[in-house]
């Protein structure tokens, strides 16, 4: 569990923009994510929609939602941060 929390904490943080990207990625509505998130839809579109900050508890749950789902978040590199599937394990 304080893996998780460690790894949470140096992840890049989750925007509107990588918010959007990961669901695309998946080819997610945005009610299909707040039901896997179980946060509210109201909150998911004005996040996406950049109106409204959720909680911090929201953001996690709508974080580990897509990364369930085979999200994997980048950081800063030479490109840029953004989203990616995750490959199959090898």
């Amino acid at each position: 569990m304080l893996a998780e929390r460690s790894a949470a904490v140096l992840a890049p943080p989750l925007t509107s923009a990588r918010c959007q990207a990961a669901r695309a990625a998946l080819g997610w509505s945005a009610l299909t994510l707040s039901l896997a998130a179980k946060v509210p839809i109201v909150d998911l579109v004005l996040f996406e929609r950049g109106h409204r900050l959720p909680t911090p508890r929201a953001l996690a749950a709508l974080r580990l939602a897509l990364e369930a789902a085979g999200v994997e978040f980048i950081d800063q590199d030479g490109e840029g941060p953004g989203v990616r599937l995750k490959g199959p394990e090898t």
